[in-house]
């Protein structure tokens, strides 16, 4: 068969992501493509026809061994050219499979299963291959950057922003362990999930007719059929297996890429000349503007927050795919075929991430200037707390009217404070109750007020590095 030339592809996904993707690409492609999901679908019949030998007492593994090696050589182009004259992908499949086989187990292909039996095992064979083994690893690399920014910059200040304006002080570290902490969440999560899919062999309408002409038990028989790939069975199936599981696989999954974007979006903004607080990596040739030599755009940022608007509202059209009327439909049919685009979507996204993280170099210089930008009236909140807990029950208003001061005035703090009768002093005092002997020197260095950010940075960087690092080693599947 020739080989198509990418740039005709009509997807971005088989040209322009492909090729900036190509190990996770690959690493997809050989198990949720076209080519794999057919192989997968031949796996399937295959493990069928040996739970019918099994039952008959020919559990031969050189018979096995043969229906195994047909479904891995089964041709998809021979598929296609049976699919054109039967019309049926399945039956298509069952054909060109029967052809490859002896005469003998022929007639066991198949037997007592519908297409979705087939087709909804398969499925759920494939998908658990692909994210256990391709997509969460590549997920638990992200996080272990994270983990990484959240352990090195534990101390490091940076202003802590709420609503876009200064908030109180926190530390570079404690920001990338809020992302660590929700991104390995979500990945644990669907790891679990993806444990949970499942398959099934109860045929047209879900109710084992088929199979009760050949079994006196054929849930039993359904379980032994399972059981040879790994799967439970649905709990209680109609045509098809029941959509949930899937379903908050795939949700759980596009929280995980919200997590990436919402990731993207913050470097993105810090990257701002006027915040410049953090910076991609350059490479010595690349250009960041076709007509502005200076220019260095955080376009990689960018990139991953663009391929969450392109692909995670496509999770909206699986939801879509819960209902399906009476026992089945075919108004799913095609919209669930683009799962597998959604997949390489996320990856796609996971990846550019992944070298943003290894690259990015924080201006810990430019955190700790936008930081004291504001000046000692980042510390209005403990000069509050201070105050009331001196027994001033307009603490907060005192320490408004300090502030006030401070920005029309140009006063410093600590002199804006000293003009409220005895509110610096009742602040020195609870001040040096807590260790802190110099009041003045407190609030001219307002970067030290930031609670347990540091500590909590080292927690949550240090907790979830040994939670997902055998997951990115390729050991944390279950």
């Amino acid at each position: 068969m020739p080989t198509r030339d990418i740039f005709a592809n009509l997807s971005p996904l088989d040209n322009r992501y492909w090729l900036s993707n190509e190990g996770p690409f690959e690493a997809l492609s050989s198990r949720v493509s076209e080519r794999a999901m057919l192989r997968s679908c031949a796996r399937v019949e295959a493990a069928l026809v040996q739970a019918h030998l099994a039952r008959r007492g020919k559990a031969d593994p050189a018979l096995f061994s043969l229906l195994e090696r047909a479904a891995l050589d089964i041709d998809p182009a021979a598929v296609a050219a049976e699919e054109e004259k039967t019309r049926h992908n399945i039956r298509a499949l069952v054909n060109v499979y029967q052809r490859a086989l002896p005469s003998d187990l022929a007639p066991l292909v198949h037997l007592g299963a519908t297409s979705a039996d087939i087709l909804d095992t398969a499925r759920s064979l494939a998908i658990r291959s692909a994210v256990l083994e391709v997509v969460l690893p590549l997920l638990a690399k992200v996080d272990l950057e994270l983990c990484r920014l959240a352990v090195d910059e534990a101390e490091t200040p940076q202003v802590g922003r709420t609503h876009g304006q200064h908030a109180v002080p926190i530390t570079f570290g404690f920001a990338m362990a809020e992302y660590a902490s929700r991104l390995g969440q979500s990945l644990l999560r669907a790891r679990e999930l993806a444990g949970r899919l499942r398959g099934k062999l109860a045929g047209a309408t879900g109710s084992y007719n088929a199979l009760s002409m050949i079994y006196a038990d054929p849930e039993d028989f359904e379980g032994e059929f399972l059981a040879r790939l790994g799967l439970e069975p649905a709990p209680h199936s109609t045509q098809i297996v029941e959509p949930e599981p899937m379903l908050r696989l795939v949700l759980e999954l596009d929280l995980s890429f919200g997590v990436m974007a919402n990731v993207a979006d913050d470097f993105r903004n810090l990257q701002r000349t006027e915040i410049g607080e953090l910076h991609e990596a350059f490479g010595k040739d690349q250009v960041g503007s076709s007509t502005m030599p200076q220019k260095r755009n955080p376009w990689n940022s960018e990139h991953v927050k663009s391929l969450w608007k392109a692909f995670s509202p496509r999770a909206a059209s699986f939801l879509l795919d819960q209902i399906s009327e009476h026992q089945r439909d075919l108004t799913n049919s095609a919209s669930e075929r683009f799962l597998v685009d959604w997949l390489a979507g996320l990856t796609a996204a996971a990846n550019r991430l992944l070298g943003v993280l290894r690259g990015i170099v924080p201006d810990r210089a430019r955190m700790l200037s936008n930081l004291a930008m504001t000046g000692a009236t980042l510390l209005a909140e403990p000069a509050y707390i201070l105050l009331a807990e001196s027994g001033r029950a307009d603490a907060h208003e005192v320490v408004r009217r300090a502030t006030l001061a401070v920005e029309k005035e140009g006063l410093g703090f600590g002199e804006a404070l000293r003009r409220e009768p005895g509110a610096f002093e009742a602040i020195a005092r609870r001040l040096r109750s807590l260790g802190h002997d110099n009041a003045d020197d407190f609030f001219s260095k307002p970067w030290r007020y930031n609670g347990r950010a540091a500590v909590k940075a080292r927690k949550v960087g240090t907790e979830y590095r040994e939670l997902v690092r055998g997951i990115a080693e390729g050991s944390g599947a279950s």
